[in-house]
C-alpha cells in the first residue's frame, strides 16, 4: 500500500500499558530542560510522562502507545506545534491537548479559534501547579 493512502502514522494499541494504573502523558517541547522539568514534576504527581523534542518521535511515542493526554508547545523547531496538534488529532481525536508555551494569548482568541484543537492553554509562565489543576480536570489523577 503506498503512503499516500493510509494516515502517516497510525498506533498500534490504544490500551495503557499492562499492570499500569498511572496515566501516560506525552509532553512535547524542543526545550530539553523544560521537558526534564515536566517529566519530573508530573512524575511526582503520580503520571507517567513520555517526552518528545519534535514531531518525528511524537509520532513515534504515539505509535507504539496512546497517551491518555498530550502537552505541546506551539513552537517546535521541526514544525508548528498546531500543525503536529492537528496531526495526531486524526488518530486521537478525544485525547485531550494542553498547549504549553510562552507564547501569550488572550483567553477569548483561545476559546474562538483554537477550542476545535486543544483543550486547553497554559502559559510556560504559569505556576506548575496550573498545569496539573488543568491535567486533572482532563484526566484525573
Amino acid at each position: 500500500m503506498s503512503n499516500t493512502t493510509r494516515p502517516p502514522f497510525v498506533p498500534s494499541h490504544k490500551l495503557p500499558v499492562p499492570g499500569s494504573s498511572q496515566k501516560h502523558i506525552l509532553a512535547i517541547d524542543d526545550e530539553l530542560p523544560i521537558l526534564e522539568l515536566l517529566q519530573e514534576y508530573l512524575k511526582t504527581h503520580g503520571y507517567r510522562v513520555s517526552t518528545a523534542t519534535n514531531a518525528h518521535e511524537a509520532k513515534r511515542i504515539v505509535e507504539s502507545e496512546a497517551p491518555d493526554l498530550i502537552i505541546s508547545d506551539l513552537q517546535l523547531e521541526d514544525t508548528d506545534g498546531l500543525q503536529l496538534i492537528e496531526q495526531l488529532r486524526v488518530v486521537l481525536p478525544k485525547t485531550p491537548v494542553i498547549l504549553l508555551t510562552g507564547v501569550l494569548f488572550d483567553p477569548h482568541v483561545v476559546e474562538d479559534n483554537l477550542k476545535w484543537k486543544i483543550s486547553s492553554y497554559v502559559s510556560k509562565t504559569a505556576p506548575l501547579q496550573s498545569l496539573v489543576d488543568e491535567i486533572r480536570r482532563h484526566i484525573g489523577r
